[in-house]
């Protein structure tokens, strides 16, 4: 198995891949900043229940959302930062997604939280990806 040079890249590769087969869960190596977007994404509706199950070396395992149709919550999901260039942004620039239909997880001084939410605490940060 490959090392990824950036995790959050994989774990939204990860997602992407398993709404693309329909697979009623995905299984992703355990990091608690990979956890935290799992649990912004899971607070925000767009994915089911994380569970983090196992000893040392643990892993994450995600629910998929899907509607009635068969369709997957997630229909895009991109990273915007990467490694070799990061994206901040101030509290007045933070992204609108899909004319608000979609949403930007925000890396914040206070956590990982949607753009509605840091839109709504006043504060800017690291754009790690939106969701439509």
């Amino acid at each position: 198995m490959m090392l990824s040079t950036d995790p959050i890249a994989d774990l939204l590769s990860r997602i992407r891949n398993a709404t693309m087969i329909k697979s009623p869960t995905v299984s992703v190596p355990f990091s608690k900043v990979k956890v935290a977007v799992l649990k912004v994404l899971s607070d925000a509706g767009w994915i089911g229940a994380v569970e983090v199950q196992g000893e040392p070396p643990m892993t994450a395992i995600v629910t998929l959302k899907y509607d009635e149709e068969g369709r997957g919550m997630i229909s895009a999901i991109r990273k915007i930062s990467t490694p070799g260039c990061r994206v901040y942004v101030g509290r007045t620039e933070l992204p609108i997604v899909a004319n608000n239909f979609g949403m930007a997880v925000i890396s914040t001084s206070q956590g990982m939280m949607t753009n509605r939410e840091a839109r709504r605490r006043k504060l800017g940060g690291e754009v790690i990806c939106e969701v439509q």
